[in-house]
């Protein structure tokens, strides 16, 4: 197939386009870089610098190549970022109209769109179901993904256009920056530098490992199986931030602190936990513990070195 990426030179993005180009798929990588890093992304994808929220950057992009299936992963990510840029947050929805209309005007087979846990705002009922979509967040980002989804159930209503809406928990791996809280934690400690908690720690979230979430999302955006349905991607193991501070720090060996901070104003919620019965049925193997996860970082991160 031929397949484009947007936001292809992130964590998970450049990561899936390693694992479609392993499958012998043509991929095209469209990033700004504002965030992402051309070096992630692998040789045998062709990669174009451009931002989808601009039309004059997406448009020829498109029109040209004429693809089967389009992952839309181009997004402002992370707590912090996302509640200190909201105006380039909202912006986003431009690159979702954008890739919807032309999707639809070169009759793409596919659109894949990266959605959040964060639709599910504070949880009512733990774990989080893919039916159950309280909408009770107000943040930027929580509205642009619960209004991309919006866009992209539209597009199929309208215009037949096939689509796959996930719903991202914490994934991580070893092109993941600094900035989000497993390499965060695993840098500090591996350095003898604090671990920062925001607050007292009793937030819970999950962290899916980069394997599961390529693996999963690969099989369920290529098989006609999950056509037109929204599928968590994460894993169902609660951790409290404090829990995983001390996870680190156990087998990482490091006599780092643990450091509270002030806790976040808004936007870290109190608690994430997803069904994932879908995920596991696609994936049809265990999912990698987060245990093994972090040993596999250590790994990478003792290569790099």
């Amino acid at each position: 197939m031929r397949i484009l990426i947007t936001g292809g030179a992130g964590n998970i993005g450049s990561s899936l386009a390693r694992g479609l180009t392993k499958l012998g798929h043509e991929v095209v990588v469209l990033d700004n870089l504002t965030t992402g890093c051309v070096s992630k992304v692998p040789s045998e994808a062709v990669f174009v610098k451009g931002d989808c929220n601009r039309i004059e950057d997406i448009s020829p992009v498109m029109l040209f190549y004429k693809f089967d299936v389009v992952f839309h992963y181009a997004a402002v990510v992370g707590v912090k970022r996302t509640l200190e840029n909201p105006i380039s947050v909202l912006a986003d929805l431009d690159g979702i109209r954008h890739v919807l209309h032309l999707a639809k005007s070169t009759s793409v087979g596919r659109v894949v769109f990266s959605s959040s846990s964060e639709v599910y705002g504070e949880p009512v009922s733990i774990p989080q179901h893919e039916e159950l979509t309280p909408l009770n967040s107000r943040l930027p980002y929580a509205i642009v993904k619960n209004a991309g989804e919006a866009f992209v159930k539209s597009y199929h209503q309208e215009h037949r256009l096939q689509y796959t809406i996930f719903r991202f928990f914490n994934t991580y791996g070893p092109a993941q920056s600094d900035d989000f809280v497993v390499p965060r934690f695993l840098r500090a400690a591996l350095n003898g530098e604090d671990l920062v908690i925001y607050g007292d720690g009793s937030q819970s979230r999950t962290f899916c490992y980069i394997d599961d979430n390529i693996d999963a999302t690969t099989h369920i955006a290529l098989s006609p199986t999950f056509a037109n349905e929204t599928v968590n991607i994460g894993n169902d193991k609660e951790i409290s931030i404090l829990e995983l501070a001390k996870t680190v720090l156990q087998i990482t060996g490091s006599k780092s602190k643990i450091v509270h901070v002030d806790r976040l104003a808004e936007g870290d919620m109190k608690r994430r936990c997803p069904d994932v019965a879908k995920m596991r049925s696609a994936l049809n193997r265990p999912l990698i513990s987060l245990e093994q996860g972090l040993d596999l970082m250590i790994e990478a991160s003792q290569k790099l070195n």
